[in-house]
This record gives structure tokens, C-alpha cells and sequence, in this order.
């Protein structure tokens, strides 16, 4: 007997599993892993599929953390909340807000659960995780015990955190914190946002902003299955930069503050005339080319060829070669997404 993936990715992508245990305690949780374990078996966790591609069925259990839960204690400088792993993002982000405690409404409409962000280090219109997170729980699987690490301990970088490297096997996300200062400073520095003046602008305008922005621009996954934004933005060299602002003048371009440059790879994609471009029934998003989308029943070959030839194209006309920020998946768990693209 085998399980359907397909209700949990949103790539829509036809791929099966062994087994699928929907877990909402930690105890079902270490249950399953142990059981997987004891015969042998690969575990792969999933929050909602926003972020991954199955590029072949999974041989083993898929165990879908479903933790709940959002607890908030005020201090006199900021509110402190502890959230369930298995909490969705954006209905965290729409919850903050209610109860009048902003400060994440930048990250609005990021799809997945809040125990994928710290993961990612998820980052929107100026804002990353790190800035608001306090620490992560996590579950070293093998031995039951729990660790706390600290927003330091968590080596958050761009789109990168120790949650890809040393924590990546065995470990399982259970709950993150943040805090959330009540010195509200908004962020106005990325796309229709920069047309508000800071004195005046509230948390739910730019809430609102950043939705309308995000509907607008990326696909609904219930209607063309995506997974956001397929490529990270890259980060080049300021000596790189220069040579490319020679040629492509109206290049957007964001200097960092190790002196590094990111580069927008929305426009680097568009720049190569990709929109709408289609390989089997994967395609470019006609209004955002960072997005891959299922077009029309697409197979993970599909949009692996699509990622080759996007790179491929920006490579050579920029010498800037993009990486996948889709987590790919082969039979046996997460496999280097820029060697199958390569």
C-alpha cells in the first residue's frame, strides 16, 4: 500500500509514499520516526508541501507535523509568543495583527506552517525571520531530547540557517518563538510599500499592501500548482555588480552590508524573455518569472527541465547562475537541488 503525495505539495506533483502519518504531538511524532526507523525506513517531515519538489516517490513515511497551538506573554518591551510548529504562517501573521501586536506584516501570504520558517529564514519586502525570532524547539529523534537554540544558535542566513546544515537530519522542529517589539517600526522599503510615509503608515495598511501585491503577482497553487518562488535571489560580488550595472543600467540591485550585492532573479529571468516559456506542462508564471507553475499536469521531469534551461539562459547571459530555493526530494529525502538542475 502507497499514499498519494499530491494532496501535500503544492506543485501538485503525482508521487507517492509508503505511508503518511498526519502528527499532532510530539509523542505521535518520535512514535512514527521510531517505528520508520526500527525497519529501516527513510522519514522525511512536511508542513504543508509549500517549498518542496518529489522528484520520484518516497520510499518511506512522510510525517506531517501538525503541532498546534500560540501562546502570547507581555512584557513591558514586547509580546513573546510560542507557536506550534504546525501552525499555519499566514493565519499566525493574520492572528498578530488581531490582537494588535504587529510586526509580521511584511511576511503576509507566505505559504507553509510556522515550523518551516526558521528552515528557510523566510523573508518578504524587507523582512527576515531573524529579526523577530527568539529562539527554535526542536527534537534530536534519536535520543528524545529537546533542544532550544537561540536566534544566534540558529545561524540564520539568506534563505539558510543550521536547520539545512547540522540540524538537518534527525532533528524536528516542534515550536519557534518570536518577539514582537511594541515599538512598532514598519518597513517600507520594497515595492508598492515605498509609497507610504513612515509617520503615518499603520500595520494593517501594510498588510494590506503586501496581500494585494501577492495576489497579484504569484498564482494561486489551487489553481496552477507552485511552490512561490522557485530561485533565490542571488548575491554577487560588488566588483560583479558593477560590471553588470555597465551593461544592464537599470539592473535592480540591493548592496548588503558585508558589502555584497543581491540581485533581483525575477528580472534576471524576465530579462531573458523566459515568461511564459513551457516545457512539457511546466511553465514560467506569465506575471512573475520567479514562479515555476503546473500548467498542465506536470511531472517533476518537467519541472527540472524548465529549471535547467532557466538557468542555463541567465548563466549565460548574465554569468550568474540562479539556485533553487524548492527543497527537492528523491526516493530516499532531500537531494542537492543545484546538481539536478546543473
Amino acid at each position: 500500500m502507497s499514499t498519494s503525495l499530491k494532496p501535500f505539495n503544492t506543485f501538485g506533483i503525482p508521487a507517492n509514499a509508503s505511508r503518511v502519518v498526519i502528527a499532532q504531538t510530539v509523542q505521535q511524532l518520535k512514535e512514527t520516526w521510531s517505528e520508520a526507523v526500527s525497519i529501516h525506513k527513510p522519514v522525511l517531515i512536511l508542513g504543508e508541501g509549500s517549498n518542496v519538489l518529489f522528484l520520484d516517490d518516497f520510499v518511506g513515511t512522510v510525517i506531517v507535523n501538525r503541532i498546534n497551538g500560540i501562546e502570547v506573554t507581555e512584557k513591558d518591551d514586547a509580546w513573546h509568543l510560542h507557536i506550534g510548529a504546525g501552525e499555519n504562517w499566514h493565519h499566525l501573521v493574520e492572528y498578530t495583527l488581531q490582537q494588535n501586536m504587529p510586526g509580521l506584516e511584511n511576511l503576509a501570504l507566505i505559504p507553509g506552517c510556522v515550523g518551516s520558517s526558521p528552515i528557510q529564514n523566510i523573508g518578504a519586502y524587507g523582512i527576515e525571520l531573524k529579526k523577530v525570532c527568539a529562539y527554535v524547539d526542536c527534537v534530536d529523534m534519536r535520543s528524545g531530547e529537546l533542544h532550544r537554540l537561540d536566534n544566534k544558535q540558529c545561524q540564520f542566513g539568506y534563505r539558510d540557517s543550521i536547520f539545512k546544515h547540522d540540524y538537518q537530519n534527525n532533528y524536528v522542529i516542534i515550536a519557534v518563538g518570536l518577539r514582537l517589539p511594541k515599538i512598532w517600526q514598519p518597513v517600507l522599503t520594497y515595492g508598492d510599500l515605498i509609497r507610504f510615509d513612515p509617520a503615518i503608515a499603520t500595520p494593517q495598511e501594510v498588510f494590506d499592501a503586501v496581500c494585494h501585491m501577492r495576489m497579484t503577482k504569484l498564482p494561486d497553487p489551487r489553481v496552477n500548482g507552485n511552490a512561490g518562488s522557485f530561485f533565490k535571489n542571488p548575491v554577487i560580488t560588488a566588483e560583479q555588480a558593477d560590471e553588470l550595472l555597465s551593461k544592464f543600467t537599470n539592473m535592480p540591485h540591493y548592496p548588503q552590508a558585508d558589502g555584497s550585492v543581491k540581485l533581483a532573479a525575477g528580472w534576471l529571468i524576465d530579462r531573458c524573455e523566459l515568461k511564459g516559456y513551457q516545457i512539457g506542462g511546466a511553465a514560467v508564471h506569465r506575471q512573475q518569472a520567479l514562479v515555476l507553475i503546473n500548467e498542465a499536469n506536470a511531472t517533476s521531469e518537467d519541472i527540472v527541465s524548465l529549471a535547467h534551461h532557466i538557468r542555463q539562459s541567465v548563466g549565460e547571459k548574465f554569468n550568474v547562475w540562479l539556485e533553487p530555493e524548492v527543497r527537492f526530494i528523491g526516493p530516499q529525502g532531500e537531494v542537492s537541488a543545484v546538481e539536478t538542475i546543473a
